[in-house]
């Protein structure tokens, strides 16, 4: 069974659906992640020690600090080097940044993007880009499983997740891989509380929905939870509604989705003017543009 044939085959247990992203909404572990595993690793295997000062604001504004924030690693490889392809500090220095054009190739025909499929695409094209991308993905996994242990969920979120179990099926939307989220959700004991945990490998958020809940479910009774545009995404392009965990006010946000958010979802009073506001605010902390253009 194909990892769409798993998502497809679950079967309602109860009338809502709620899908949660982990990384930076669940969990506190972006910033660890992103600038202890992703970026020094960024620099070492894409050749950026020259100019690592700007490659290293460049990485964290692309994925903590924007629109672009908790999207895959690769579009994330992409869209880092093209920034600094036209930032004027890195032509200054005469430094030529890497071509992505064989990783964006492969991202626009891939929808699993995650390691077993580059590795596959890698033994196929031998291109040298590529065989170097899949070096330093793996190399992030690596250290993320020895450096980024023990960090607990936010505040709320198991309260929340006991107050969802009794009318939803709950699970985990991610675009991390399966391995990292059934570790973090199991030393925490929390995995008990979800019907599946849904990585890179099952494909794009907004696949996890369609597959896992799209049809089963009316539209106003499927929730994602997410702390990144690209959970918004897959919830509008599914119909379904969506609650922002704000980055920088996560305790805060788990706390009102706690106090009111579920309460206005299982009554039927999330969608409208309540959800609108809450995306007005979500959207004003991630900007589109970095600040040096």
């Amino acid at each position: 069974m194909n990892s769409q044939e798993v998502l497809l085959a679950l079967k309602p247990e109860n009338e809502f659906f709620i899908g949660i992203d982990s990384d930076g909404c669940a969990f506190d572990t972006m910033e660890i992640k992103q600038k202890e595993c992703f970026c020094p690793n960024f620099i070492k295997y894409f050749g950026m020690q020259p100019v690592s000062k700007y490659a290293r604001e460049t990485w964290e504004f692309v994925n903590l600090y924007s629109t672009y924030r908790g999207c895959n690693r690769f579009l994330a490889v992409n869209e880092t080097l093209r920034l600094l392809a036209i930032r004027p500090e890195i032509k200054a220095r005469n430094f030529t940044v890497p071509s992505a054009a064989p990783l964006i190739e492969w991202t626009k025909k891939e929808t699993k993007l995650g390691n077993p499929t580059l590795k596959k695409y890698a033994s196929e094209v031998n291109d040298p880009f590529i065989n170097k991308t899949l070096e330093w993905s793996l190399k992030v996994n690596e250290d993320i499983e020895k450096l980024v242990f023990g960090i607990t969920p936010f505040p709320f979120v198991k309260e929340c997740l006991e107050k969802m179990k009794k009318v939803a099926d709950v699970m985990v939307v991610s675009q991390t891989p399966y391995e990292a989220l059934k570790r973090e959700w199991e030393e925490n004991k929390i995995d008990s509380f979800i019907i599946m945990i849904a990585g890179q490998e099952h494909g794009t958020k907004a696949e996890h929905l369609k597959y896992a809940a799209k049809g089963k479910y009316p539209d106003e009774k499927i929730l994602m939870i997410g702390d990144a545009n690209g959970d918004l995404k897959a919830a509008k392009s599914n119909g379904a509604l969506f609650f922002p965990v704000n980055p920088g006010r996560e305790e805060e946000s788990w706390e009102k989705l706690y106090k009111e958010g579920l309460d206005r979802f299982f009554a039927g009073k999330f969608k409208g003017v309540y959800e609108e506001k809450l995306i007005k605010e979500f959207e004003s902390y991630l900007p589109e543009h970095p600040h040096w253009e």
